[in-house]
């Protein structure tokens, strides 16, 4: 069993996809950067200097007027952290946008680097049923 596990392990396809975790796991962290730290305050220019992580709505519980979201959480009161959940969003999209350029310049790399086959001449067309019939009554016909 320990040798069957190994030789599992030590398919391609099972380490491509712990890189490809890794690597995903690493991209997140700078997504996550990005949307935080360049694209969330451009957000919150168009909504009047709002941050936009800590837009929320309070179901149940006393929150003191203007705190955190963290602020809101830690209070214990049930809050509906909408601008959390759009913001989540917002990554998501970011991420398979990126994720669909890079696979489409995989492809097209991919693509390039194949040579495209060059269609195999055609080989002259050979005579017809009917040709080759005509010619055996015509041969027929010269000998009687």
């Amino acid at each position: 069993m320990l040798s069957e596990f190994k030789d599992f392990i030590a398919k391609g396809n099972v380490m491509d996809m712990a890189v490809g975790i890794i690597i995903g796991a690493a991209f997140t962290a700078i997504v996550t950067s990005l949307v935080g730290d360049l694209i969330n305050p451009i957000i919150g220019l168009f909504m009047g200097g709002v941050d936009f992580t800590n837009n929320y709505a309070v179901l149940s519980g006393d929150v003191a007027e203007g705190a955190s979201l963290e602020a809101a959480r830690e209070t214990g009161a049930s809050v509906f952290a909408y601008g959390a959940f759009i913001m989540a969003i917002i990554n998501f999209l970011i991420i398979a946008w990126v994720v669909f350029m890079l696979v489409r310049y995989v492809n097209n790399v991919k693509a390039a680097a194949t040579p495209e086959e060059e269609p195999a001449p055609e080989e002259p067309a050979g005579p017809t049923a009917e040709d080759l019939l005509a010619e055996i009554r015509d041969a027929l016909k010269a000998k009687a």
